[in-house]
């Protein structure tokens, strides 16, 4: 799955431009870069690989979700509907922009239920955020008609779904705006970073003003430049967009090893007895980082997980519903408010009668789903073995 399994001499190559200008920052000592631009090449890059009008970069897939929440014009006391089943990135910049985390059940897709969102709607929601989680995608044409009938931004956390499509568009590049990680394990790299894509203008001004200090950036001095609101420091530096820039121009070539070794591994897996897998709005859309499987019982689920655990075949196969960085289950500093500065009295009320609601329906598919990440290393033998290993030690777990 990430970009990282396959280091070259591209990304190298890259590098060493920067490091031979001497330059590491995105902005000005514009002689002394030698003409090197890597942030803004690999920004270019994004918008003609992923068919957005805009890109930004940022620092990270954190900073690019709190960056484009506040570009959206979310804050304190605002509601963004979120899915019970994401990375902790996501409640997390919701919660720094002032706005409330509202978790809702998820699917068989182990994205958003749009009819469950539907539910959790009031008026003081300001966003839907589906999260495209282990590759795959929610529902969007269902979550855009919700949008649209309850005039709503549509956010979409793509940071795990890099090179996914929905119905011939780009993860990412569907809603008022997407975000991607561009963090060690995803399947392109830049080793810490993210972005901010968006079709809006105005949306795209904010995001860039608002990661470099509220910088309108439209004189030659830096220096100089007016402050038409105030942002923060989640610039990206250089020498990460250098390795961005060399790992995009080799997404194809990662995508089809996924999608390849994907379809080897999940024959395997298909033989079975009583095991599904997970339902892909759109499976010419999916990403193929991950193969997510369900057993028909929750007991079945964790014999298997054991299994594999004793076999010595658990590394790269997750079970999300003991995972502490995935799912509301574990989640006990949300479900407690447990914040290093503290809350006002009314959002941490509101939070915790959140993160301590029901979640049984999502509890009912994740207590029976596994995902196996998906390796670009694997060889046809490699895949073949650890294909049948798989498949005998489950099948005779259950």
């Amino acid at each position: 799955m990430p970009g990282y399994e396959r280091w070259s001499d591209l990304e190298r190559k890259e590098l060493m431009d920067v490091l031979d200008s001497g330059i590491l920052m995105r902005y000005g000592f514009d002689g002394a870069r030698k003409g090197h631009w890597k942030s803004k090449a690999l920004e270019s890059a994004i918008c003609e690989t992923f068919g957005c009008a805009h890109a930004q970069l940022t620092s990270s897939g954190t900073a690019a979700l709190t960056t484009a929440l506040n570009a959206l014009g979310v804050g304190y006391g605002d509601e963004v509907i979120m899915p019970s089943f994401t990375f902790v990135a996501s409640f997390e910049a919701v919660l720094s922009v002032g706005a409330v985390p509202v978790l809702a059940d998820i699917d068989d897709t182990l994205t958003l239920d749009p009819a469950l969102v539907r539910r959790k709607i009031t008026p003081r929601t300001k966003a839907i955020m589906p999260v495209h989680m282990c590759g795959s995608m929610a529902d969007m044409d269902a979550l855009r008609s919700i949008c649209r009938e309850h005039k709503l931004w549509l956010l979409e956390d793509a940071c795990q779904s890099i090179g996914g499509t929905y119905k011939g568009k780009k993860l990412g590049t569907i809603g008022d705006a997407g975000t991607f990680s561009f963090d060690f394990v995803k399947t392109m790299t830049c080793g810490e970073g993210g972005v901010v894509m968006t079709n809006h203008q105005d949306v795209y001004i904010k995001s860039d003003g608002y990661t470099d200090h509220g910088h309108d950036h439209l004189g030659v001095d830096r220096g100089a430049d007016l402050h038409p609101f105030i942002g923060y420091n989640f610039r990206i530096s250089e020498l990460h967009s250098a390795v961005g820039l060399a790992q995009i121009r080799r997404l194809p070539e990662f995508l089809e090893t996924q999608e390849k070794n994907h379809r080897a591994l999940k024959a395997y897996l298909a033989e079975i007895p009583g095991i599904s897998f997970r339902r892909v709005p759109d499976p010419a859309g999916d990403s193929h980082s991950f193969i997510s499987w369900f057993l028909p019982t929750a007991e079945q689920a964790q014999r298997a997980v054991e299994a594999l655990r004793e076999a010595r075949l658990l590394a790269g196969n997750f079970y999300w519903y003991n995972n502490n960085w995935h799912y509301i289950r574990k989640w006990e500093h949300l479900k407690k408010a447990l914040t290093l500065s503290g809350l006002s009295p009314e959002i941490k009320s509101r939070l915790e009668a959140e993160a301590n609601g029901d979640f049984g329906a999502s509890d009912a598919i994740m207590s029976r789903c596994v995902s196996t990440s998906i390796s670009l290393l694997w060889t046809e033998e490699q895949i073949r073995e650890r294909g049948m290993r798989m498949r005998d030690v489950i099948a005779q777990s259950i």
